[in-house]
């Protein structure tokens, strides 16, 4: 019985070694968590329970649970490595198989999906209006994250908001002789860049023109290009009645419809509202406070970004952004309960409970860290501690043999 004892205690302790020994192999190793080896000792039983005089026949490995605490985050030089900063797993395809990770390593494959080095997709809720401020995302549907590596559609101006301050005492001027090519024929004028729907931008400028006190015209003029002939074309609208009370301020109305014909290159004419709201006539000079419009070219993809709450957004060269989809997470009532897959990944299973998919921040899931990963849980020092103890464990067990055999070899030798 004590050989058997101490051999109990040297495949224990020789476990403890390799669980430790795993540990320190995996310090580098992204996301992983730390196991330990948990052990329960051993009594025979009999009638009726444990009798009061069982000694015990040594201790049995119960179990090597992985421990799920935060591991420190690492700041990279990669946009798409995430890192997790609180509970809750990534969710990944694997070939038809859905696996889970704390492991952010994430790169774009040549299909354009977001993929870890083991060529899993990462799985993440599709938005429902991708063009939206605020979009909304299906949390009902899991799809593979694919960046969109094409041109972001034009948008032809559809508002033009002009905010100037027109000076009081300016010359009355008569709007029958207006001429945009005439700079006496108006008393100021400001321009700006609009786009059609083909995305090709066109100068646009504005002119003003006093024609009674407390009463203004203003005038549009689109340049279109040249037409099948070369000769420069421009659109002209207007004019638009402004009219002020004796406070400066303008009254209604202050906005206007100012279109155009279609332009010589196949774009549609423009069909914008002109805003004068805010626009003033007061003492001082000439001033334009804002003038703003919001179209815009196409655009090239310049890059990704993914926040904090999972959103990915695809960056143009035009300055507009398009929501490409939304991280999805995974947690589990007993994540120690997961399978362990190897390459940091685990599988659901029955002791583990179901997967509870949400977004990133929401319920009791963590947020995303882009540019960063998460390290291993592992205290080197800790461990290199834990290596001794299980050392000295095996030798100690090691010497239980020893006297048992010495004491074995005193029986035998009585004569």
């Amino acid at each position: 019985m004590p050989f058997n004892i101490g051999l109990s205690g040297l495949n224990a302790a020789q476990a403890d070694l390799q669980t430790t020994g795993h540990n320190v192999s995996n310090a580098g190793t992204t996301g992983f968590k730390r196991s330990r080896a948990e052990f329960g000792d051993v009594f025979a039983q009999t009638f009726g329970g444990i009798s009061q005089t069982a000694i015990g026949s040594g201790t049995r490995l119960q179990a090597v649970t992985q421990q799920f605490s935060q591991g420190r985050t690492e700041f990279t030089e990669n946009g798409l490595d995430l890192a997790i900063n609180g509970e809750g797993f990534f969710v990944l395809n694997d070939q038809g198989n859905t696996v889970y990770t704390r492991a952010g390593e994430f790169q774009v494959d040549r299909d354009g999906f977001l993929v870890n080095n083991q060529g899993q997709q990462l799985q993440g809720y599709p938005p429902q209006n991708a063009s939206a401020a605020d979009p909304e995302f299906n949390t009902g549907q899991l799809n593979d994250i694919r960046l969109q590596t094409g041109d972001a559609d034009p948008q032809a101006t559809g508002e033009i908001e002009a905010l100037v301050n027109l000076r009081s005492d300016a010359e009355n001027l008569d709007p029958a002789l207006f001429d945009a090519a005439d700079p006496d024929t108006y008393n100021f004028s400001t321009a700006l860049t609009v786009y059609d729907s083909l995305g090709t931008a066109r100068d646009a400028n504005l002119f003003f023109v006093k024609t009674a006190d407390l009463e203004w015209q203003a005038h549009a003029r689109v340049e279109a290009g040249v037409d099948a002939a070369g000769d420069p074309v421009a659109f002209d609208a207007g004019p638009f009645d402004l009219s002020f009370n004796n406070s400066g301020t303008l009254e209604e109305p202050t906005t206007f419809n100012l279109t155009t014909p279609d332009f010589p290159n196949g774009a549609a004419g423009l069909d914008t509202e002109l805003d004068f709201g805010g626009t003033t006539q007061f003492g001082g000079d000439f001033a334009v406070n804002d003038l703003s419009q919001d179209g815009f070219a196409s655009g090239r993809l310049t890059g990704v970004d993914i926040d904090d709450s999972g959103v990915v957004f695809a960056r143009f060269t035009n300055g507009q952004s398009r929501v490409l989809g939304q991280v999805a997470m995974a947690n589990f009532t007993n994540p120690q309960g997961l399978e362990k897959l190897g390459n940091n990944n685990w599988a659901e299973t029955f002791a583990a409970g179901d997967p509870v998919l949400a977004a990133p921040g929401t319920s009791n899931l963590g947020t995303i860290q882009a540019g960063a990963l998460e390290a291993a849980n592992v205290d080197i020092a800790q461990e290199l501690v834990n290596l001794i103890t299980a050392q000295r464990n095996f030798q100690a067990n090691a010497q239980t043999i020893s006297t048992a055999d010495q004491i074995t070899q005193t029986i035998i030798n009585i004569r």
